[in-house]
Order: structure tokens, then C-alpha cells, then sequence
């Protein structure tokens, strides 16, 4: 039986222009830039203004991805949208329709994704697995997030980490010659980990169970120690699954590009691989931990300083909450990011 194969033709990315500095926090937070930095690696991200949702920067992101890949934003342009998001625009209904039919997208099924920060891997998956099944020959998949909006803004531990931002690709039908193809994926989860990483509030759980809600309900939590080690031990077992499964050693991966969480992940992600830290790709000090927008996002730096070239071969990894985790491997495609 013929195996259809899924390749990469298109990326876009998009940040919000108001920059925010770890020194302009520092006065609210009652932290520094040098313990914020020495911790995180983080030392600036951007933060959507007054009025942005998560929708405004998903689209943006998708024609930037649409023109990348030579297509315009018109009906029949693509066959299905997938968007990855933990900040929705509402919590009903979901974002994604919305975002096709601002891009001109036509009537095309679309859908969110939430997995947190391992989103846009999780959709990365979805969306090329409709295309091997023959439900669709082009997908828009984006990761978006406006993560400034759940931010308790007393909260130090989080209001230094987190960003704004989109990132979005487009999958196509591909031959088996060409650079660009999605070679391999692995996707988990631990459901006993789900209150590691949690927005406890505005779901069925708190409004079954809490008389009054919590002032704080609504804000985004996380138990940083224990995130640490898992992420570092998720995201480098499902790393090693993809590298087994192709058969590729460590000095066969030009880049690792992880989910831009904190330096100290992605380098004892790329330790535990047998991967050199200088083979992965860092954009966490410009703009933060994006969640699901931090993939694509690092891969358009990389592309954009000229680090990723035709074939190269990419190893994507990704952690966050649920738990999920997840790793994916391709080849670089001959495209220019937009």
C-alpha cells in the first residue's frame, strides 16, 4: 500500500511589538534581572496590548505561513486549520473557526488543540495524520498564545516566564524526495500530573464544586520544581523514541529545537541526548516561554539567521501540562520563512 508523505511548505510567526524587558518588571515583581535570567535564560518577551486576543495573532501568523508557502489567503487555499492554544478567545466556542474565516479560508473544518505547551506538536500530529488519511492534501497548523492574559500579575514566578506570540506551518502532500518531510512522531501523557500546570478555574470541575469561585481561580499556576524534572525526563525518553525509531545517532541531528521553557531544560534535554548545546536552538532570552507558539517561533529565528538549511535534520520536543509530551523529527524544507 502506498504511504503517503507530509512535508513542511510553509512557516510563518508573528510577536506582539510591545517588548517587555525583565528590568521593567523588576519593580512590580520585587525580583532582578540577573536572578530572572540566571534561572530562566529569559530576558525579554512580548506582551499582546489592550484589546489583542489570541486570534488576532494566530492570524497574522497564518498568512505570514500562507505566503511562505506560495499560497493566498483564499477558499480552497488549504483543507483544514488546526490551532493550538491554552488562551482561546472564549471558552466556548473554539478560536480556530474563527481564525479561518478572517484568513478568507472558506467553509474548511477547524479546530483547537490543547495541550499546552506540547500544542503545537500535538497539532502538528493531528493535522498530518488527516493528510496521510486522505481527509486533507494542505493544513494550517498554528500555535498562538496570549499568555499575558492568564498571568496573575503578582505572581513573579510566572510573569517572567511567559510570553505572547504565533507561530503557524503549513503541511502538504509531499513526494518521498523532497526536504521538508515529516519523518517520524511521539506523543504521551500522564493525566496523574494534571495539577503541575493548571488555570484551576472556568471549567465544569470549579463550577461543580465551588459554591463562591476563587479570586485566583482564573490565573495560570504551576509547580515549578516538579515541571523541571519532568519536562527534562519526558522530553528527552520521547526524543529518544524518535531518534531509535529512524535510527539516527545524536551527531546525525543538525538542530534540536525544544520548547523554549528555560535554558537549563533545553540543555540538559540536549545532555541527556548526547546532543552538543550548541546544536539547539535558543530563543527563549528574546521572547519567553510562548507554549504552543514556541516551536514554530524558534524555528523561524533559526531559519531566519540562517541556521536551518535545505535537509537539515531537525529534532522538534516538546513538554507541558496534562502532562503531555511529545518529539517529532523532519528534514528542513527549501522555503523562506515570512
Amino acid at each position: 500500500m502506498h504511504h503517503t508523505s507530509v512535508a513542511l511548505t510553509g512557516l510563518g510567526s508573528y510577536l506582539p511589538p510591545q517588548r517587555i524587558t525583565n528590568d521593567s518588571l523588576c519593580d512590580r515583581l520585587d525580583t532582578t534581572d540577573e536572578w530572572i535570567t540566571s534561572r530562566t535564560g529569559i530576558r525579554s518577551r512580548y506582551w499582546a496590548g489592550p484589546g489583542v486576543a489570541t486570534s488576532d495573532l494566530a492570524v497574522e501568523a497564518g498568512h505570514r505561513a500562507l505566503k511562505s508557502a506560495g499560497l493566498d489567503a483564499e477558499p480552497g487555499a488549504v483543507d483544514l486549520v488546526v490551532l493550538a492554544t491554552t488562551t482561546p478567545d472564549y471558552p466556548c466556542p473554539a478560536t480556530a473557526p474563527d481564525v479561518a474565516a478572517r484568513l478568507g479560508l472558506g467553509p474548511v473544518p477547524a479546530y483547537d488543540i490543547a495541550a499546552v505547551c506540547s500544542g503545537f506538536l500535538y497539532a502538528l500530529a493531528a493535522a498530518s495524520a488527516q493528510i496521510v488519511a486522505g481527509l486533507a492534501r494542505t493544513a494550517l497548523v498554528i500555535g498562538a498564545e496570549t499568555y499575558s492574559t492568564i498571568l496573575n500579575p503578582a505572581d513573579r514566578t510566572t510573569n517572567v516566564i511567559f510570553g505572547d506570540g504565533a507561530g503557524a506551518v503549513v503541511l502538504s502532500v509531499a513526494s518521498d524526495q523532497e526536504p521538508g518531510l515529516l519523518l517520524a512522531m511521539d506523543l504521551g501523557s500522564d493525566g496523574t500530573g494534571r495539577d503541575l500546570i493548571t488555570i484551576p478555574g472556568g471549567g465544569s470541575r470549579g463550577r461543580a464544586t465551588m459554591a463562591e469561585p476563587a479570586v485566583d481561580g482564573h490565573y495560570f499556576t504551576m509547580q515549578g520544581k516538579k515541571v523541571f524534572t519532568e519536562a527534562v525526563k519526558r522530553m528527552t525518553e520521547s526524543s529518544q523514541t524518535v531518534l531509535d525509531r529512524l535510527g539516527w545517532t545524536p551527531d546525525q541531528v543538525d538542530w534540536l529545537v525544544g520548547h523554549q521553557a528555560n535554558v537549563r531544560i533545553l540543555n540538559a534535554v540536549a545532555r541527556g541526548l548526547g546532543i552538543p548545546q550548541e546544536r539547539a536552538v535558543i530563543n527563549l532570552d528574546r521572547v519567553g516561554n510562548t507554549s504552543a507558539a514556541s516551536i514554530p517561533l524558534a524555528l523561524a529565528d533559526a531559519a531566519a539567521d540562517g541556521s536551518l538549511t535545505p535537509g537539515s535534520r531537525i529534532l522538534l520536543t516538546a513538554f507541558g501540562g496534562g502532562l503531555t509530551w511529545g518529539a517529532a523529527a523532519l528534514t528542513w524544507p527549501d522555503i523562506t520563512a515570512a
